[in-house]
C-alpha cells in the first residue's frame, strides 16, 4: 500500500494469533499494518488511526474458527463509525473453515514428502468447546482426503500436551508424527513431534491481507462498510436454538440473517 492514500489496515486477532501476538510480525509501518487485540487495544489503535487522518480497514485474522471475535470487532467499529464516515471498514476474514482445510491439506502433502506413512497433528491452544470441536472435523475432512494416513487435532497450550498427542499416534502405528499450527503462531513449542514451520509463509500472509483490504476500500467506494454483514458473523455459532416450544405455544420469533455470497454480494433473509 505504498505511495497510495493513507490507508491504516489494523490486523485484529483472537485465538488463533494468541490474541494478536502472533501479528506482531507483520506489522510494517512502510504498509501500514498493524496488530491489535479484540476489544479496548483495538478500539484505542483505530481511534489514534482515524484522529490522525487516515482510513482504517480492520481485517479480522481469522481462519474462520473464531466467529464471535469478528461479530465484536464490528461492534467496536460500529461505535467509532459515526463520528468518521466513509473512513472505516471491516474487512472480509482472513480466511474461512475451507481456507483452512485447503492450507491444512498443503501441509499434508509436505509430511507425505518426507515420508508417506506420518502423521500430523494439527495445533491449535484453547479457545472454546465449539471452536475447538470445528478444529475437530476440520482435521477429519484432511483426512479424507488421504494425503496421510493419520491426521489428528490436538487442543495445546504446551510442549507437554504435543508430546502427549505424539505418543498416542505412535501408540497406533505411527512412527514419525508432524505438527503444524492451525492458526498464526510462526512456531510451535519444540517437541517429540516434526515441527512443519508456520502454517502459511509470512509472504502468504501478506498478500492474503493485501487483497483483503483491497477489496474494503472498493466496498468503501460502494457504500459497504462491511459492518452489519461482521455483526452476523456469528449467528447459529454454538448451541442450535430451536423455536419449537414457541410456536407449539402460538408465540411467533423472529430474526434477520446476513448472508455474504462469494461475489462480496451480501442479503438478509428475515426467518419467523
Amino acid at each position: 500500500m505504498t505511495g497510495g492514500p493513507a490507508v491504516r489496515a489494523i490486523l485484529v486477532g483472537g485465538h488463533e494469533s494468541a490474541y494478536g501476538a502472533d501479528l506482531v510480525r507483520f506489522e510494517d509501518e512502510d504498509e501500514r499494518f498493524r496488530a491489535a487485540a479484540p476489544g479496548r487495544g483495538l478500539h484505542n489503535v483505530i481511534a489514534a488511526s482515524l484522529d490522525s487522518g487516515e482510513t482504517v480497514v480492520v481485517v479480522p485474522m481469522t481462519f474462520g474458527r473464531n466467529p464471535t471475535m469478528v461479530a465484536d470487532t464490528a461492534k467496536t467499529l460500529k461505535w467509532l463509525a459515526p463520528r468518521h464516515p466513509g473512513r472505516l471498514a471491516l474487512a472480509a476474514p482472513f480466511g474461512q473453515p475451507d481456507h483452512l482445510i485447503a492450507w491444512l491439506r498443503t501441509a499434508a502433502n509436505r509430511a507425505r514428502a518426507l515420508d508417506p506413512d506420518m502423521a500430523l497433528l494439527v495445533v491449535a491452544p484453547r479457545s472454546n468447546a465449539f471452536d475447538e470441536a470445528e478444529l475437530h472435523r476440520i482435521a477429519y475432512l484432511v483426512a479424507a482426503h488421504g494425503a496421510l494416513p493419520e491426521v489428528a487435532a490436538v487442543i495445546a497450550d504446551d510442549a507437554a500436551s504435543i508430546d502427549a498427542a505424539t505418543q498416542r499416534l505412535r501408540r497406533i502405528g505411527a512412527s514419525r508424527v508432524a505438527a503444524v499450527p492451525a492458526g498464526f503462531a510462526a512456531a510451535l513449542p519444540a517437541s517429540d513431534a516434526e515441527g512443519l514451520g508456520p502454517l502459511l509463509s509470512d509472504s502468504a500472509v501478506r498478500r492474503v491481507v493485501r487483497d483483503r483490504v483491497r477489496d474494503a476500500l472498493a466496498a468503501i467506494e460502494a457504500g459497504e462498510d462491511g459492518m452489519d454483514a461482521g455483526l452476523g458473523a456469528d449467528h447459529g455459532h454454538g448451541y442450535a436454538h430451536s423455536h419449537a416450544f414457541e410456536e407449539s405455544q402460538g408465540h411467533g420469533h423472529s430474526h434477520g440473517h446476513t448472508h455474504t455470497h462469494a461475489d462480496g454480494t451480501t442479503h438478509t433473509h428475515a426467518h419467523h
